[in-house]
């Protein structure tokens, strides 16, 4: 029985070991793999299979060469986007069919060329404050730094070129703005002064005095140009729709667009003149600037505002000098008060203007004038300045004479609310319990404490800045006239006196014996 079965053994053995040279001359891909784990490799590439590897230590190389084949084939010199998400499923095998590596290869390519889903653009990013604009090629880029010029430089004076920046450390261009260069005939001339002659007239230059120049010798026009803002150009690799056109980007970083700048108060200004000039409306200059509460907010010189301009991403600085021929007035010339408050002030002299004329060198910024230099100038009638005498000491300020109340009538143009009462009011009224407290809004002396026609029971109070103000409709008057009050003392308590349709207080300003908007001064 034991002789049996190893018979039966050697027969499975022979027979094995038939098949096996079968395969190996009709399957020459079988192979007997070695016992060392896992020795048999699936590969897939983007989740389609590509071939079965006994091993995966060459499979880097063989996407490299997949990857370059791939690119060959699909004839783009720019760079090719591929998704190459590779897997390997790996099991011990005692035989098993691998492939070629070569095959591995060819269908990592036909994979990656399906899976080839754009091709990035070697391109230009051109930046500008926050604004950046993609342009396909040097010559676009060019293109846009022109365009934004030529409106300014109309006899194409300047060249624009682009320079590598020294101050990065990676590859950033830096456009920059020079004259055109001078003619080569000028270029040799210059030339021709080189060595003894040069130095001669470099010695003779030394010597001679400075002539001043006359105004033949300024030539109007264009001295200098300039971008306001840094612009900075990288290349780039991007999708073909992330690209601009020109005309797209001439578009983005010259069309005006809302900014917001400091506005600094000056003496005379108002709200309304403020918006007026800079083109505003009054709701929107008030909504940018926390310290405004209403058009009748109080400004003070030298206060700052938040005000929105129009203006491009992209602004152009240049220079031009002019010789002209002008009308003139001379600087205003201010004599100090030291007794007087700086609301007060006296014009001693009226002003006449002068004829001058000019050589100047004028600056502007997207067509407005910035600024203003004058390098000679011939007088042909001195211009009269004004003089004018004016105050130095800061005015007192004024405050709500009572505490809380309802705003119930504004100043100026009203219908009358009662048979009698003005249709033109003096003040304003804030509604308010009869019996409130009403405090002196500021400083100063009581003139009238008692009965007055239409006010009913009221206070006048005369104040060191000449202003005065009023009190009326009060219930009780709690000063007498010719009594000095301080600020924010008690007066009176409101009521509703006189021509009165409820308990109100109805208080006013009076400057120089008129009337004004009190909320215009209270602070």
């Amino acid at each position: 029985m034991h002789l049996y079965n190893r018979r039966i053994r050697l027969c499975y053995i022979e027979a094995a070991a038939i098949a096996l040279a079968v395969c190996a001359l009709l399957f020459p891909s079988m192979q007997l793999l070695r016992h060392t784990g896992d020795n048999y490799f699936i590969i897939r590439l983007n989740g389609v299979e590509v071939g079965r590897l006994p091993s995966t230590d060459n499979l880097d190389a063989l996407l490299v060469r997949a990857r370059r084949q791939a690119v060959g084939e699909i004839g783009s010199d720019e760079l090719v986007f591929m998704d190459t998400e590779l897997e390997t499923e790996g099991s011990e095998r005692l035989w098993a069919a691998v492939n070629d590596e070569d095959d591995v290869v060819e269908k990592m390519a036909d994979v990656m060329k399906r899976s080839a889903r754009e091709t990035l653009h070697r391109s230009y990013t051109v930046k500008v404050n926050e604004t950046a604009v993609n342009l396909g090629s040097y010559d676009d880029v060019h293109e846009l730094l022109e365009q934004a010029l030529a409106p300014y430089d109309t006899q194409n004076q300047y060249q624009v070129a682009l320079e590598l920046d020294d101050d990065r450390e990676i590859n950033v261009l830096e456009a920059v703005i020079s004259p055109l260069e001078k003619a080569a005939a000028e270029e040799e001339e210059f030339s021709a002064s080189a060595g003894v002659a040069a130095d001669l007239e470099e010695m003779f230059a030394s010597v001679e005095p400075e002539v001043e120049k006359g105004f033949e010798d300024y030539t109007a026009g264009l001295t200098d140009i300039n971008y306001a803002e840094k612009i900075e150009v990288v290349e780039a690799y991007l999708l073909e729709e992330e690209l601009n056109t020109v005309e797209e980007a001439v578009n983005l970083v010259t069309k005006e667009q809302e900014t917001q700048i400091i506005y600094k108060v000056v003496s005379g200004d108002t709200l309304s003149q403020i918006c007026l000039t800079n083109n505003i409306p009054m709701d929107e200059l008030v909504a940018i600037n926390d310290a405004l509460e209403d058009e009748n907010t109080m400004i003070r010189v030298d206060q700052e505002l938040v005000i929105t301009v129009p203006e491009p991403e992209l602004s152009i600085m240049w220079k031009e000098e002019q010789v002209y021929t002008e009308d003139y007035e001379a600087e205003v010339q201010y004599i100090p008060n030291d007794d007087w408050y700086t609301t007060q002030r006296v014009t001693l002299q009226e002003p006449s203007a002068g004829r001058r004329k000019v050589a100047a060198v004028i600056e502007y910024k997207n067509g407005q004038e910035v600024g203003r230099e004058i390098l000679k100038e011939q007088i042909y009638a001195e211009a009269v300045p004004k003089i004018v005498e004016r105050g130095t000491k800061i005015p007192p300020t004024y405050i709500k004479p009572i505490s809380g109340g309802r705003l119930s009538s504004g100043f100026g143009a009203r219908s009358a609310p009662t048979k009698g009462a003005s249709t033109n009011h003096k003040g304003v009224d804030w509604a308010t319990p009869i019996g409130t407290s009403v405090v002196a809004s500021n400083a100063g002396t009581v003139v009238h404490a008692g009965w007055a026609s239409g006010y009913g029971y009221a206070v006048y109070i005369n104040h060191a800045d000449g202003r005065q103000t009023r009190y009326g409709h009060l219930s009780k008057v709690l000063v007498k006239a010719g009594q000095t009050v301080s600020q924010g003392e008690r007066i009176a308590l409101s009521g509703n006196t006189g021509r009165s349709t409820g308990p109100h207080l109805h208080f006013e300003i009076r400057i120089n014996g008129s009337a004004v908007n009190p909320l215009k001064y209270l602070n």
